[in-house]
Formats: C-alpha cells, sequence, structure tokens
C-alpha cells in the first residue's frame, strides 16, 4: 500500500483527489497540518503548485511570491506550516529542513515518492459522476485503481454511497466531514446581500456553502479554476456590486490569487474571503488513524535516518 518511490527524510502524508474539480482537498491538508502540529510533529507541506510559475524547488514566502510564481494553494498552506513548492516532488522532499512529517496537497498519482498515509478525498454532492476516466468523465484513474492505493477515504458533505460502498469493500475506512465556514465572518456581513464570485474546481459548492449559512446571496459568479481575472473582469464585478448595493465575496484563494495583480487590485481591495475549515464527524478516529501509519511507517527507519519501506 501507498505505492512505490523514493522515500524521503521523514514520513509522507498524501491528500489527493478522486475526480478532477474541487473536493476539498486543500482544507483536508491544513486539517491535518493542525492535527499533526497538535500531537507535537512539525509538518512541512509539499506542493506541486499548480498554477505557478516557478519549477523549485522552492520554500514558499508569502512576502515575497504571490499566486504566479507559486500557485494559490501553497499561499493558503503557508500560513500553516512551512511549504515546499516542487515540480520534482523527491527534489522537493529533500529540502524539506525540520519536517517531521511531510504533507502532501497533491502528488496522489505522481509515483515518484513513496506514501505511508494515503488519503482520498471526494465531494458528497457530486460523488464520482457518471464513473468513467477523464475525459469521458471526472475520475482521474479508475476508481479501483486509486481506492487500492488509498488509507483512508474522506467524504465531504451527505454521504456518497457509492464509493463509501467500494471503500469499504477494500476495508479502507471511511471517514465523514464537512466545509465549516467561519462564523466570525458570516456574522460580520450583518446580514448584507452578496455577490459571491470564485474560479475554483467547484464553484457552486461554495455558493451552497454561503447559503447554507444563511447568506443572502443576490448574485453568483463563476470561472474556470484557478482563473486569473483580467482588469475587465475585475472592474465588471465591482461595477455589478457598487450598483446593487452588494458585498464582494470570494474564496480564500481566489483572493489569494488577486493579491499582487495589478489589474485586479481594486477588486482584491473590495472583496472579502470567507474562510473555512474541514470537521471530522468523527476527528479522533481519523487522527488515530494518521497516528498509527505514522508509527508503524517510523518502524522501517534503520536507525541511520534512512527510510526502508513498508
Amino acid at each position: 500500500m501507498g505505492g512505490r518511490g523514493r522515500r524521503a527524510g521523514a514520513p509522507v502524508v498524501c491528500i489527493g483527489n478522486l475526480t478532477v474539480g474541487g473536493a476539498g482537498k486543500t482544507p483536508t491538508a491544513l486539517a491535518v497540518a493542525r492535527m499533526l502540529a497538535a500531537a507535537g510533529e512539525r509538518p512541512v507541506f509539499l506542493s506541486r503548485g499548480y498554477g505557478g510559475t516557478l519549477a523549485g524547488p522552492v520554500r514558499v514566502d508569502p512576502a515575497r511570491h504571490g499566486a504566479y510564481d507559486v500557485g494559490d494553494e501553497p499561499l493558503l498552506l503557508a500560513r500553516m506550516a512551512p511549504t515546499i513548492v516542487a515540480r520534482d516532488r523527491v527534489k522537493g522532499a529533500a529540502i524539506a529542513a525540520g519536517a517531521s512529517v511531510i504533507v502532501m496537497d497533491d502528488g496522489f498519482h505522481n509515483p515518484s515518492l513513496t506514501k505511508d498515509f494515503s488519503v482520498l478525498v471526494v465531494d458528497a454532492r457530486r460523488g464520482i459522476g457518471n464513473g468513467r476516466v477523464i475525459p469521458a468523465g471526472p475520475l482521474r484513474a479508475p476508481l479501483d485503481a486509486q481506492l487500492s492505493r488509498a488509507h483512508a477515504l474522506v467524504v465531504v458533505g451527505a454521504s456518497s454511497r457509492a464509493v463509501a460502498v467500494a471503500a469499504t469493500a477494500r476495508d479502507i475506512p471511511v471517514l465523514q466531514a464537512r466545509l465549516r465556514p467561519d462564523a466570525a465572518f458570516i456574522a460580520g456581513l450583518g446580514g448584507a446581500r452578496v455577490l459571491a464570485f470564485a474560479g475554483i474546481g467547484d464553484p457552486e459548492k461554495f455558493f451552497l456553502t454561503l447559503a447554507d449559512a444563511g447568506v443572502a446571496l443576490a448574485a453568483r459568479r463563476s470561472f474556470p479554476d484557478h482563473h486569473r481575472y483580467t482588469r475587465a473582469q475585475a472592474k465588471a464585478l465591482c461595477e455589478e456590486a457598487a450598483r446593487a448595493g452588494l458585498v464582494l465575496v470570494t474564496t480564500e484563494k481566489d483572493l489569494a490569487r488577486l493579491g499582487g495583480a495589478d489589474e485586479a487590485a481594486e477588486l482584491a481591495a473590495q472583496a472579502r474571503a470567507l474562510p473555512v475549515t474541514l470537521a471530522f464527524e468523527d476527528e479522533e478516529r481519523f487522527k488515530s488513524l494518521l497516528l498509527e501509519r505514522l508509527a508503524a511507517a517510523r518502524k522501517t527507519n534503520d536507525g541511520r535516518g534512512r527510510w526502508t519501506g513498508e
């Protein structure tokens, strides 16, 4: 289990998506890092840096790097723990100095590093669609092939029965979780009417999160994943909000992408980002699985700082 590949200098936890589009992978990675830090570990994130121009390996510095350099997700991860961006995961892991655990925010389908705890995330509302592999469907690879390399499945939202049944048949633990919007942020809106916009894998999930929290959605604007807003688009959103007296609300990823982009400076200044966290229904169960996998991986250490495999 966990796949073949090069051993990193620390155990590797990998968070991956079953399908294309947003499932909640980054909030899951952040939740894992919080658990690890609470357990006395020193997590370091490792990401490909999708959407960024830097091939790396490079440690993300939010003071000098923007989304154009490293991508939007690494900027969010870097708020929680040291973050390395590298197209070559092995080289990236090699510069993760001080890490007691490496948390990969992507790379489940990249075999270059051996994973000690692989977690697949699926959105319950979208599930696996027609069950076919891209481009015929949303799956990144055949379902059985992906589950065969997973140690746990996290279902975000109401249960996705088809995937849960398939995972359970393979004795893969299924954990339920949900995205929890920041209560202080929602309260701070004070009942204002909102123009919500998002350029992520699944904008509809963002809109539903706002609606479920009682936010008055007057308008919704969707853009492609990792979208770079043009000057005209930014101006149009600001003008629409001003005309109708709406508050501009977006995702943390979108606001990270807007930061440092001159053409979207006005939009970045006016928009507010909704913070969300992943909440497990049974956090202790997930934490136990995580720490047990790490303990098992450490037993393979030969005493000279090398890892010998499972």
